[in-house]
């Protein structure tokens, strides 16, 4: 039996207990979140197939104190920061848990966040710990899964993901990041503050590139909302006409002035149409479409269980996906 330890218990970790809970194989042993309200509260009043015996403690230190045996890995579901996430891998390297974490900076941090990188990277050698940041997207959809399509090919021209989602039965916190339910003003603020977007696309193309042992010349990336033409009801909120519903994003690597790769990213509230898509130009060309697309909240709690034996067997050091091997579903 593998023991877990999980950090944050907000929507995504209360959801990824409830999938631990259904396995044989691991067991969620302790949970920590800083959110004072929750402290001492069990995790069967949260949720009632979780257990009565496990109360929720607001540091790392406390919730070990509480067990008669450490847990083998932690499961950090929080911030998608990388600079908010290197205090909570600190407060885990000490006690020598090794960590898989949902923050998008942490999916492939080595182009835009070097020093932080190397930081976290040294620490993790220096406690003997893995460390992985994974998740649906960034972490699988948008840049590994391109990446395993592409060794098909011989050669590759250019590669053209797209992944459009109906946010309506996405969590709230997802919600909010894209901006749903905000007046076009509101979601300017929020942009040029940049607390407004899908994060992780441009970790997600230099992962790709590195993934095609590519290097980019240039990249660019641009935001813009999705803007309502009619009233939506959503969780009890109303969306008014010309207010947001969601955003898109279009990331765009180039080599030589052309474009290499393009990532297009689309979840609004009320979307019409579900779908991941992936285009490659080479030899050979093909198209891979997934109708009615991966719902995020599901794989990526799927994926960061699933990742748990990988992450174990790991040598010490901050790891992507590209480096750690894929398992099957845990029973």
């Amino acid at each position: 039996m593998i023991r877990i330890l999980q950090v944050g218990f907000g929507p995504l970790g209360i959801q990824t207990a409830r999938y631990i809970s259904q396995k044989s194989t691991v067991k969620t042993v302790a949970v920590v979140d800083t959110n004072p309200v929750l402290f001492e509260i069990s995790l069967s009043e949260i949720s009632v197939e979780l257990s009565h015996d496990i109360t929720i403690k607001g540091s790392v230190a406390a919730a070990l104190e509480s067990l008669d045996e450490k847990p083998d890995i932690a499961l950090v579901t929080t911030v998608s920061s990388l600079k908010d996430f290197i205090p909570q891998i600190e407060e885990l390297a000490v006690f020598g848990l090794p960590v898989i974490s949902t923050c998008e900076e942490l999916s492939y941090p080595w182009n835009l966040q070097p020093d932080l990188s190397n930081r976290l990277d040294k620490l993790c050698k220096k406690h003997s710990i893995a460390c992985l940041g994974t998740g649906v997207n960034p972490g699988f959809l948008m840049d590994y899964l391109p990446m395993v399509l592409s060794t098909v090919c011989r050669d590759v021209k250019s590669i053209s993901i797209t992944r459009v989602q109906d946010a309506t039965s996405r969590r709230v916190p997802f919600q909010q990041k894209i901006g749903a339910g905000l007046t076009i003003e509101q979601f300017e603020e929020k942009k040029n503050r940049g607390v407004l977007r899908h994060v992780g696309l441009q970790e997600s193309l230099y992962f790709l590139a590195a993934g095609l042992n590519v290097s980019m010349d240039k990249v660019t990336e641009e935001l813009q909302p999705v803007v309502a033409d009619k009233i939506i009801n959503n969780n009890n909120t109303q969306i008014q006409i010309g207010d947001v519903r969601g955003v898109e994003q279009l990331a765009q690597g180039f080599i030589n002035g052309e474009v290499f790769i393009t990532m297009y990213f689309k979840a609004a509230v009320g979307e019409p149409r579900s779908y991941d898509q992936i285009t490659i130009e080479g030899t050979p060309s093909f198209s891979n479409l997934i109708e009615g697309g991966i719902n995020g909240d599901i794989a990526t709690c799927s994926i960061a269980i699933n990742c748990i034996k990988s992450v174990l067997k790991a040598v010490p050091g901050l790891h992507t996906m590209a480096d750690i091997a894929v398992s099957g579903q845990l029973c």
